[in-house]
């Protein structure tokens, strides 16, 4: 049997754990990168060398990175951040480095290339776009915030909704990503903040054109938290209900993947504490938009909320590999042993 060719959109955090755990899978993987960072070491750079921001990408490449002792030695040169030094203080040497091999190559597209060999990733990364965009999001009360980085942590008018976000100028699409979204098997959505590491993606032209007309199977990893700011009070299907939107399509996605663990005591008071809270899942408002629900218990030990990289992987593939497509006979997709809990 070939192996499955899975394609995972967003960026940050979210994009890290899924690569983490799908790396070790027999499937032919692709990460497809937002390129809206502003902030922090990216910023820096972008603002300073006038290049892309690489630390997504970054991220990502240290995620598909080999387990070989120099492949995991360069793993964590990549992941390094200088905590002196004047100029060199919040850096990442990963971003520094993915800078200078932009300026030797030429292109971005080179420097992550010549990046992905250095570290012997399992998989393919893409930066979603090579165009220079700015992230801008519109408020309820009609204000605009400018930057992926003042969207993601803004301090004033937090408690007023998002309207809508855009890119500006447009960006194109890089047409590698394309070509990879449309021979997929599996589309993967998430997890990840949805304005800021998700949605940017679907901004690019063509992109969003491409996830509606892919044959691949569309799976969305719900988010564990809620992110204040962004999406306070969510429940699963308004976080389905903004992939309708943006890739404007009535049924976004085939499957939802959603956690149904219980949190430690100690780490939902925590989250409660910064104004982050679960997010249900409402089923019968979720159905709306997917075809299918699968829950899995996929939370991962330690203080943060994060899904467990290994189960998500597993979850994942399981779907991919037991689907029989969106025109299976209905009986017989009922009757088949899946390996979650799938209501529909």
């Amino acid at each position: 049997m070939a192996k499955k060719r899975i394609v995972v959109i967003g960026g940050g955090t979210g994009s890290h754990t899924v690569l983490s755990g799908l790396k070790r899978m027999d499937c032919d993987l692709t990460a497809v990168v937002a390129m809206s960072d502003d902030g922090g070491s990216s910023g820096r750079l972008r603002d300073e060398l006038g290049q892309l921001p690489l630390g997504d990408v970054r991220q990502c490449l240290v995620a598909l990175a080999g387990d070989d002792i120099d492949s995991e030695r360069l793993r964590r040169l990549f992941d390094h951040r200088f905590e002196d030094g004047e100029g060199l203080k919040g850096h990442s040497f990963g971003n520094l480095l993915l800078s200078a091999l932009t300026e030797i190559t030429g292109s971005a597209e080179a420097a992550i290339r010549e990046a992905s060999r250095m570290l012997r990733i399992r998989g393919t990364v893409l930066p979603v776009t090579l165009s220079d965009s700015t992230l801008k999001a519109r408020l309820k009360d009609g204000s605009i915030i400018e930057g992926e980085s003042c969207i993601d942590q803004r301090r004033e008018n937090s408690r007023v909704p998002i309207s809508r976000v855009y890119l500006e100028p447009e960006a194109s699409a890089y047409p590698p990503v394309l070509d990879a979204i449309a021979k997929a098997d599996a589309v993967v959505i998430g997890p990840g903040d949805i304005y800021t590491s998700i949605l940017p993606n679907l901004l690019v032209a063509g992109v969003a054109e491409a996830v509606r007309a892919t044959e691949g199977l569309k799976i969305h990893v719900c988010n564990l938290m809620t992110k204040p700011g962004e999406s306070d009070g969510f429940q699963a299907s308004d976080f389905l209900r903004l992939l309708s939107l943006y890739l404007d399509a009535e049924r976004p996605v085939d499957y939802l993947l959603a956690n149904d663990a219980a949190f430690p005591e100690q780490v939902r008071l925590r989250y409660a504490s910064n104004g982050q809270h679960p997010v249900e899942v409402d089923d019968d408002e979720c159905r709306r938009y997917a075809r299918e629900i699968v829950r899995r218990p996929m939370i991962g030990e330690g203080r943060y909320a994060r899904h467990n990289p290994t189960l998500l992987a597993e979850a994942i593939m399981g779907i991919a590999e037991s689907d029989d497509g969106p025109e299976a006979d209905a009986e017989e997709s009922q009757g088949k042993e899946l390996p979650a809990c799938v209501l529909s």
